[in-house]
């Protein structure tokens, strides 16, 4: 008995210290229940929530560590822990929730090296070319006695006879060159002071029928035969059309009177009106390609022979001239042309789409894609232009996303503008982060006034839940003046609005309260 009792109390001792060895290698439950998240507070015990900041209750980009009013006496609102984004955008960027980023259908692309190469584009006229116009202007008072060409329009051939003139003072002249022409052949033989002087009257009568135009077969013809003409023939010196026809049959006309003019159209001009903008970058000698309306399926080529050192002010363009050759006479003057002049360098520069860029008309800006819905606004230089690309001289470098669709929509929902604003104006001595602005904002509301002149309306409306606003009446701008019509003096409505820029709230749709019964439960949104 004494040893089986032995045996049992041994056997409990061995128990008991393998029980306390296992126990002691356990957590405690007191342990566990501290580790566990689940567990750190009772239940029903609510855990106090971190405060952040306080914002401007009207949505402006203004921020403060401790509590304030604003300038209408509104308190400043709470942000707690947990309220603001999940990840507070840094400083000089703006973030979107990433659902609202797809729902606007924001598209980026790599600002990438290219070169730009652009056509530039404009309307000009065919003209004369002025080497190849010829004006027929008699140099002595006579009368038309004869039309060998009688019609505008007219083809002619070089040297072919256009019209005939009667002038005393050229029947004189021919005598006194006949005279003089007779008198040194009959003084040969005669001393050498009257031969020389016979030969000096010849000559200066000779000199002053070639000053008068007279041709050369006709001072022969006058020279072998002693026999002076009535009339004289003047003849087309080009080939071409006859483009001005003055002359009558039995005028009379003045000296340097143009009778007619003949244009040689085998070769014209394109002079085109090229932008103020564009001029920098057409130089002479670029090629250039010409369509005319009339001839919709051909395309005339020519090369830019002269850029016109002037501007004309009221259009603020300059003329630039194209030489083109003209077989068929096709081109014919006045007619209406559409000019394209490729331009562009063949250096590769830094490019974005034209899209991606925000012109306010004192900046330029780009938004820079960073991932998870932030972006980060940043000024920019820009360049030359193609078609679709422009030149980025500084702000964005070749590889960086830029966003090129729906970037307008980010400024709306981001309130880009406002975060641009309050750059370099952050508290360095707290961890403050603006707060998210809203769109989309909606509401009811009674009409207190409408300014048709100023596109405003006078509301006073409900609380704004999703600004945390209360009731209160102020102003709004209206997106169009269409919106008018549903905007009644003392009408109840639902409307939704959206914040433009700081301060600046704008109604987009409005609508009778009772129409909308579902517009309260968006109005959080």
């Amino acid at each position: 008995m004494k040893a089986g009792a032995g045996i049992a109390v041994g056997l409990a001792v061995a128990l008991a210290a393998g029980g306390g060895y296992w126990l002691g290698q356990r957590p405690s439950a007191g342990a566990q229940q501290a580790d566990s998240p689940v567990a750190a507070a009772p239940d029903g015990a609510k855990r106090e929530r971190k405060l952040l900041y306080y914002r401007n209750p009207m949505g402006l980009p203004d921020t403060s560590p401790t509590p304030k009013k604003d300038p209408m006496g509104m308190d400043y609102i709470p942000v707690y822990e947990g309220e603001a984004d999940d990840a507070p955008a840094a400083a000089g960027t703006v973030k979107i929730s990433t659902d609202k980023v797809q729902k606007l259908g924001v598209r980026t692309e790599a600002a990438e090296l290219r070169s730009l190469e652009r056509t530039v584009r404009a309307a000009g006229r065919v003209e004369i070319d002025e080497r190849r116009s010829f004006a027929i202007s008699p140099k002595f008072e006579g009368y038309v006695e004869r039309l060998h060409v009688n019609v505008t329009g007219q083809p002619v051939a070089k040297g072919q006879p256009l019209f005939e003139v009667y002038s005393p003072e050229l029947v004189s002249a021919q005598r006194e060159y006949a005279i003089a022409a007779q008198g040194v052949e009959a003084l040969k033989d005669a001393g050498s002071e009257a031969q020389s002087g016979m030969k000096q009257l010849a000559e200066s009568s000779l000199l002053r029928l070639r000053n008068w135009d007279i041709s050369e077969e006709q001072i022969r013809a006058l020279a072998k035969s002693g026999a002076t003409k009535r009339t004289l023939t003047f003849r087309s010196p080009v080939a071409g059309i006859v483009t001005e026809k003055k002359a009558l049959q039995g005028m009379r006309f003045m000296p340097g009177e143009a009778l007619y003019q003949v244009a040689d159209l085998s070769s014209v001009w394109v002079v085109a009106d090229v932008f103020e903008q564009d001029i920098g970058q057409i130089r002479s000698g670029s090629p250039a390609r010409v369509r005319i309306n009339a001839y919709p399926d051909k395309v005339f080529e020519g090369k830019v022979s002269y850029v016109y050192p002037t501007l004309n002010a009221e259009t603020r363009t300059v003329p630039v001239r194209v030489e083109l050759a003209n077989p068929g006479l096709l081109l014919k003057p006045a007619m209406f042309a559409q000019l394209e002049l490729p331009v562009g360098g063949r250096q590769q520069v830094v490019t974005v789409p034209n899209s991606a860029v925000i012109d306010s008309g004192t900046r330029q800006i780009v938004l820079v894609a960073h991932g998870e819905g932030r972006f980060e606004p940043r000024d920019v230089k820009l360049g030359s232009r193609s078609e679709s690309h422009i030149e980025v001289l500084q702000g964005i470098k070749a590889g960086e996303q830029v966003v090129v669709a729906a970037n307008f929509l980010i400024d709306a929902e981001s309130n880009l503008k406002a975060a641009l604003d309050g750059f370099g104006h952050a508290d360095h001595g707290s961890k403050q982060t603006a707060a998210p602005a809203s769109v989309g904002h909606r509401t009811e509301g009674t009409v207190e006034g409408l300014d048709p002149k100023e596109n405003t309306v006078t509301l006073s409306h409900d609380p704004v839940p999703s600004l945390k606003w209360p009731a209160m009446t102020m102003d709004f701008k209206l997106a169009n003046p269409a919106l008018q019509q549903a905007l009644k003096p003392g009408a109840r409505v639902s409307f939704e609005f959206v914040e433009r820029q700081p301060g600046e709230w704008v109604i987009t749709a409005v609508q009778p309260a009772g129409t909308a019964a579902t517009a309260k439960a968006h109005a959080g949104h």
